[in-house]
């Protein structure tokens, strides 16, 4: 069954974000050297839980989105359409983790979903 494994905070000010994270919960931050925009990973700590990602804000509306791995990605979107989705983003590579794509369900809440392809290009 596909579960959530990863969260995205847009941040307007990442340095200001990253402090209050820090300080509130003890998480940890560190910058994606990979991304071609800043990108923070976020460590959320041991045992039971997911890690995630701080970004730049790139619009007011842009919510927090929780990212679903799933084996197949194409089948997942072909459901998702079936189902009433909408594309909010299409599917794109992520290098060297896999494949990525940010969905709308039929309420507006967007979520990602992620296959995981370390040759992904």
């Amino acid at each position: 069954m596909p579960r959530p494994v990863h969260f995205e905070i847009p941040a307007s000010d990442p340095a200001r974000s990253i402090a209050f994270y820090e300080k509130v919960f003890g998480w940890k931050f560190k910058q994606w050297e990979g991304s071609p925009h800043p990108y923070y990973v976020i460590s959320t700590g041991e045992g039971p839980g997911i890690d995630g990602g701080l970004m730049l804000r790139h619009s007011p509306q842009q919510p927090c989105v929780n990212t679903i791995a799933v084996p197949d990605i194409e089948a997942t979107m072909a459901t998702m359409a079936e189902a009433g989705a909408e594309c909010a983003l299409p599917k794109m590579a992520i290098p060297g983790v896999g494949w990525l794509a940010y969905y709308k369900d039929p309420d507006g809440h967007i979520f990602g979903i992620m296959q995981n392809d370390p040759g992904a290009k």
